[in-house]
């Protein structure tokens, strides 16, 4: 069996990166350039417009070069940018700040000191699962009852109308309509929205649906889209609402228990959020 072809000869990767790290960025210079790459480092954050006209394919960024305007900044980049790979490369960090950049779209997060190879590893990771997904963006807008799924825009819309989608909230809904008719496991779902492998306990998946249900409710309330098989999943399936019926099949209301559980949830990513 012939096996496919590395990224490196598919694809020149252009690369910048913000970090004052001399000794870092000079390895990894060197190792860029021996693999093909384009890298050019900058002293600071430039504006999103700039790094545009670059037509990169990934940022590495060290926040601690941003100074107070590092948040601020990740959130530009990766909203004006949602085809840019966005990696940060940081020295000591809490999970509260690790989970902050991810929600805000950032696509990896690695601890310093890093060996250049493995930042190369991840930067390639990145821009490989960047290129699959292209060829969906390009297969034009997906309509699903009374919803219009616009890959190259990363957004949803209902006549015409934006459901204001965070990247996260773009992917999960996303991934979810790709599979429509099939129960996606929770596990799953993380994995290949998030990109690790999902902690005993961790709540993130429910509370991300029952935000994106929200969207979906307030501006199609005539729809039901996304259907829980509780134990397992979920399912998008789009379905005409009945007023005061019972829920659509395989559709199962959650348990108070779990309502409950969902709040703490709420609470709980809040919180890592606001930090």
């Amino acid at each position: 069996m012939r096996r496919p072809p590395t990224l490196n000869s598919q694809q020149t990767i252009r690369l910048a990166v913000i970090d004052d790290d001399s000794g870092f960025v000079t390895v990894l210079g060197k190792r860029t350039e021996a693999a093909g790459w384009q890298q050019r480092t900058l002293a600071g954050g430039i504006p999103p417009e700039e790094l545009v006209a670059m037509k990169l394919n990934a940022l590495l960024v060290d926040p601690s070069v941003l100074g107070d305007d590092a948040w601020g900044y990740l959130e530009r980049v990766c909203g004006m940018l949602p085809e840019l790979g966005v990696i940060v490369c940081a020295g000591r960090s809490t999970v509260a700040q690790r989970v902050r950049g991810l929600r805000l779209g950032v696509d990896d997060w690695i601890t310093k000191p890093c060996h250049p190879e493995e930042a190369i590893a991840r930067i390639e990771a990145v821009c490989r699962r960047r290129r699959r997904a292209r060829p969906q963006a390009e297969a034009g807008p997906v309509v699903a009852g009374e919803l219009e799924i616009r890959s190259d825009r990363f957004q949803a819309f209902v006549a015409g109308t934006s459901l204001d989608l965070t990247r996260r909230e773009f992917e999960l809904l996303q991934l979810l309509a790709d599979a429509s008719g099939q129960v996606l496991e929770r596990e799953a779902v993380y994995q290949r929205v998030w990109g690790y492998a999902m902690a005993h306990g961790d709540r993130s998946v429910d509370v991300f649906i029952r935000k994106l249900r929200q969207k979906l409710e307030k501006a199609s309330p005539g729809w039901s889209y996304i259907h829980t098989h509780f134990g397992v999943g979920y399912r998008f399936d789009p379905e005409p609402a009945t007023a005061g019926g019972p829920p659509a099949a395989g559709s199962l209301a959650a348990p108070m228990t779990e309502v409950g559980e969902l709040a703490e949830a709420d609470a709980a990513v809040e919180q890592l959020t606001a930090s």
